[in-house]
C-alpha cells in the first residue's frame, strides 16, 4: 500500500493509515512517500520514503510502488480513508470473482457530509453513485490494482506531474484486455475539496488533455479527443477568460512539446471501450 504525501495534513495522513492498519484478512506492507517534504511522525509498521524533491503525484506514487511487496497494490491519498475494516478484503474478493478487472474505484464521500462532488463518479452518465459499472477513468486518491496489471501499464504517467493521470492508467488497463470497475458498494472517505485549488490546475488540465492523447490513442483520433475537450471547456467557461487563458496556454504547451511514453492502445481496445459504453473521444 502507498500513501503520498507533502506533510501538509498530518491528522488526515494518520486517520488514514490507521484505516489501512485496522485491516481484517489481508497482509499488509506500507510505505508512505515524503514528495520534497518529510512525512511526519508515522505508526508502526508504516515505512518511510522521503523524496528530496516534489517529483509529481504520479512520480511520487510510482517511488512509494518500488518498494511495496505483495500480488496486489493499494493508492490512498494522504486525506483519505477507509470506511470498513474489511474495505481491502472485499474489494480483493470483488476482482477476484470478476476474473477481468484489472483498476478498481471506490465509490467516494465527504465524511464530514458536505456533499460528495459529481466528478467523483467516473461516468458520462452519472446516475446514482451506489451503482456500479464500467468506467474509463478514475478517481485516484484510492485505488486498487493487481501487481501483475499495474507493472504491465507501466505505473503512473509520470511526465504529467498532476492531473489526467488517472485516465492515462484506467485506458491502459483496458488496453491490457481488463476492465476498470466503479464499485459503488464499496467507500471511501475524502474532503470535498475544489481540485482547481492547485495553482497550475487550469494549465496542466489543458497540457495533460493534448499529452494523454498524443501518448494513448492512434495518432487520427488525437485531433478529434482535444478538439471535443477543447469544446466542452470553451462551453464551461466561456464567461471566464481568468480560466480560459491559463488553459489555452496549457493547451498550446501540450502541442508544442513531448511528453515521451507513447503507447498506442491500438484500434481493437478502442472498439472494446466503445461497445463498453465509452469510446475513447469523449
Amino acid at each position: 500500500m502507498v500513501s503520498l504525501t507533502q506533510g501538509r495534513r498530518p491528522d488526515d495522513l494518520l486517520r488514514g493509515l490507521a484505516s489501512v492498519q485496522s485491516q481484517e484478512g489481508v497482509e499488509l506492507d506500507v510505505v508512505c512517500v515524503g514528495n520534497g517534504a518529510g512525512t511526519g511522525p508515522l505508526p508502526a509498521g508504516v515505512r518511510a520514503l522521503v523524496l528530496p524533491d516534489n517529483v509529481g503525484i504520479p512520480a511520487g506514487r510510482n517511488r512509494g510502488a518500488e518498494t511495496v511487496s505483495g500480488d496486489w497494490i493499494f493508492f490512498l491519498d494522504d486525506d483519505a480513508s477507509l470506511s470498513s475494516p474489511t474495505f481491502l478484503a472485499d474489494a480483493v474478493r470483488l476482482v477476484e470473482r470478476a476474473g477481468d478487472i484489472g483498476l478498481l474505484q471506490p465509490r467516494v464521500t465527504d465524511p464530514a457530509g458536505a456533499g460528495d462532488p459529481r466528478r467523483w463518479i467516473p461516468r458520462l452518465r452519472k446516475g446514482s453513485a451506489t451503482d456500479s459499472s464500467d468506467v474509463f477513468s478514475v478517481w485516484e486518491g484510492a485505488t486498487l490494482m493487481p501487481r501483475a496489471v499495474f507493472d504491465a501499464c507501466g505505473g503512473w504517467g509520470e511526465p504529467y506531474f498532476y492531473a489526467h493521470e488517472g485516465i492515462e492508467l484506467a485506458w491502459r488497463v483496458w488496453a491490457q484486455g481488463k476492465r476498470v470497475w466503479y464499485a459503488g458498494d464499496l467507500t471511501a472517505h475524502h474532503p470535498a475539496i475544489d481540485p482547481a485549488r492547485h495553482s497550475q490546475y487550469y494549465r496542466l488540465n489543458a497540457r495533460n488533455r493534448v499529452w494523454l492523447a498524443k501518448r494513448n490513442l492512434p495518432w487520427p483520433l488525437v485531433p478529434v479527443y482535444v478538439a471535443s475537450w477543447t469544446g466542452v471547456q470553451v462551453l464551461r467557461w466561456a464567461r471566464r477568460p481568468d480560466r480560459l487563458g491559463p488553459w489555452f496556454a496549457g493547451w498550446r504547451e501540450g502541442w508544442a512539446t513531448s511528453p515521451g511514453g507513447r503507447r498506442s492502445m491500438g484500434w481493437r481496445t478502442v472498439l472494446r471501450m466503445a461497445r463498453a459504453g465509452r469510446p475513447p473521444v469523449l
